[in-house]
């Protein structure tokens, strides 16, 4: 038998690495700025052409490299971060494998030039998909500039499913923020397209959040600060009114290093809890210091992922440092107990109680004694007192109302189930084709849930909420697909904050948008007025149905514009939908099911949720 196992050549190792830590555009920003920190740069300007896919330019003053550094920083495994083993576990930089800057030359062509301090004269340096082409003297700056070009050139299937370009570019500045974040005394610059997106100059950490997320959160921050044995914790946290259903700017970095940590936002998030709703998140800007032998970044390529090996006392120290920094800054909710201005209580008139009466007991009676008629009366008048008695003074609970509140805490737990399941499901079994009378004569709310009617076939039962949701989605399609919205002026105009990551994602939804109904004029920086929204939305918060879109669009793929209509439809409709516990009035009810009789589909909402059901006479007899 033959050998079967070969050594890879250097330029297929190269792109299965790359593969691992250049996911897109951002990943290169990321690897590039972090080693520009790394070399104790002071200033970073990032350029991006068409969001990175055709150019991306990373210039630092930094330390520089010399001739033969510059070319060997190109090959694997090749790093001035760590000499052995042993530097694992005492990291006091962002990279340390070595394999970042030889992924980024397997994918594309790269120029860099550089200088060492020092030196009198730079390199230049040409490098296409892992090849050397030159290499020689250059007049440059100290410091580094790398100008990628063309990623992903040599793979193509990589290439192909990449984003649209202002969805990299969303993500782009995410990955921007984070590194901005943490390195507040550098100055940073990020150009797209010859538009300065963000200039940012170094200061303190609660300045650099201001510059990024604009003025009105300076307001909103609570300073943290503590210090012990095993961690030492510095921030900000948010204040509980200004918790966010979505977008919520939630950051923890480690030793300079943004992480990702389910288990520490959970002891964040507990804090929390009874303040804000249960849908809201809490904003918070938290840096950690602790020993660098005492946690794991080397668990994944992109270095987010981080062990720690006190992860309990830290989670402690972090909930109770959230919890004192909230009640030192009576943010949490008190009570009054001002006597002066407290009203006067009225008083009250206890009704009156009737004694219990007077039992008497027959000393020798004997329960197991059951030889006659009277034995057998005298353990049925015990038996009725112990029943009526055994509660003490009260009577016996009411055991059809304790029934009836088991089953409205089992449909309150199905509902939540049901609402935080993923709108992808598997449809459940087909439903029959419901139809009601072409009038409707009989209709009634119930449980302030469903509305049922009569049928030829039966008993149709409605859920009002998905009924409305379908109604308004076709209808907002129609309108949408017509080319035909009507916008309704705002009376008094509101103001939306954009990030920069989210105002390139609007950037290019925006004229579908105003086909959708919503009419937005660009005031200073990320603010933006809201003049004109589509009819129906009365009671809907505008600046979360906005930021709701923009998420669903970030997360969207290469088919995004195709599908606009429908996420901006589909979550105005679930906004707008009548809720759960809505009493509605007769003609509400009738109107609704008009409507709904004339939906092309009444089986199902859009996300695959049924919407009504027959209860047949067949069924009715079987439960008899």
């Amino acid at each position: 038998m033959s050998d079967v196992i070969k050594l890879l050549p250097d330029s297929v190792a190269n792109q299965i690495a790359a593969g691992e830590v250049i996911q897109r555009p951002a990943s290169v920003i990321k690897e590039l700025v972090e080693n520009a920190i790394d070399a104790q740069a002071t200033q970073v300007q990032i350029v991006l052409k068409d969001a990175g896919r055709t150019l991306i330019q990373v210039i630092d003053n930094g330390m520089g490299m010399s001739d033969t550094d510059a070319r060997l920083a190109f090959e694997r495994h090749s790093t001035s971060k760590i000499r052995n083993a042993s530097d694992l576990f005492s990291l006091h930089t962002m990279g340390f494998r070595g394999e970042a800057l030889a992924s980024i030359a397997a994918i594309s062509h790269i120029e860099l030039r550089t200088c060492a301090r020092g030196n009198q004269l730079g390199t230049k340096l040409i490098i296409n998909a892992s090849q050397c082409e030159s290499q020689e003297p250059d007049v440059c700056p100290v410091g580094c500039n790398f100008m990628i070009k063309d990623l992903f050139f040599n793979v193509p299937a990589r290439r192909k499913f990449l984003k649209s370009n202002q969805v990299e570019l969303s993500n782009t500045i995410k990955e921007f923020e984070k590194l901005a974040l943490v390195n507040y005394s550098v100055e940073f610059t990020l150009i797209h397209n010859g538009n300065t997106l963000y200039k940012l100059t170094g200061g303190s950490f609660r300045q650099r959040i201001v510059a990024m997320f604009g003025n009105t959160i300076d307001q909103q921050l609570i300073p943290l600060a503590v210090e012990t044995s095993l961690v030492k914790i510095s921030g900000f946290i948010g204040k509980p009114e200004n918790a966010r259903k979505r977008s919520a700017m939630q950051y923890f970095f480690v030793n300079g290093r943004y992480m990702r940590h389910p288990y520490f936002h959970k002891a964040v998030n507990s804090c929390y809890n009874e303040l804000i709703p249960d849908d809201a998140q809490p904003n918070y800007f938290l840096i950690f210091d602790v020993d660098p032998e005492s946690i794991d970044v080397n668990i994944h390529p992109t270095k987010t992922e981080i062990k720690f090996e006190n992860e309990l006392p830290i989670w402690q120290i972090i909930s109770a440092a959230v919890k004192e920094t909230l009640g030192r800054f009576s943010v949490v909710p008190s009570i009054d107990f001002d006597k002066e201005d407290a009203p006067e209580i009225p008083a009250v008139t206890l009704p009156h109680v009737s004694r219990p009466p007077e039992i008497s007991v027959d000393k020798g009676y004997n329960p197991f004694n059951d030889n006659d008629g009277a034995g057998s009366q005298q353990a049925k008048s015990h038996g009725d007192y112990t029943r009526q008695h055994s509660y003490g003074s009260q009577a016996m609970p009411n055991w059809e109302d304790l029934y009836r509140n088991f089953e409205k805490s089992k449909q309150e737990g199905l509902d939540e189930f049901d609402a935080a399941a993923p709108s992808h499901d598997v449809q459940p079994e087909p439903a029959p084709l419901v139809s009601v009378d072409e009038e409707v004569q009989h209709i009634f709310q119930f449980g302030n849930r469903y509305l049922v009617t009569l049928s030829q076939d039966g008993v149709v039962i409605i859920d009002q909420t998905r009924a409305h949701l379908a109604v308004l989605y076709e209808r907002l399609m129609a309108q949408i697909d017509g080319m035909n919205v009507v916008s309704q002026r705002v009376l008094f105009p509101e103001i939306v904050h954009f990030t920069a990551a989210q105002n390139a994602v609007f950037e290019e939804i925006e004229l579908d948008m105003e086909k959708a109904g919503f009419g937005l004029s660009r005031l200073s920086g990320g603010d933006w007025s809201i003049n004109s929204v589509p009819p129906g939305l009365d009671n809907v918060d505008i600046v979360d149905l906005l930021n709701e879109v923009i998420n669903s669009v970030s997360n969207g793929g290469n088919s995004i514009k195709d599908k606009i209509f429908e996420k901006i439809a589909l979550t105005i409709a679930t906004r707008a939908a009548i809720p759960h516990g809505r009493l509605l009035s007769l003609e509400e009810m009738k109107s609704l099911v008009a409507d709904w009789q004339k939906l092309k589909n009444r089986k199902y909402t859009p996300t695959g949720k049924v919407i009504a059901t027959v209860l047949t006479i067949d069924q009715v007899a079987k439960m008899f």
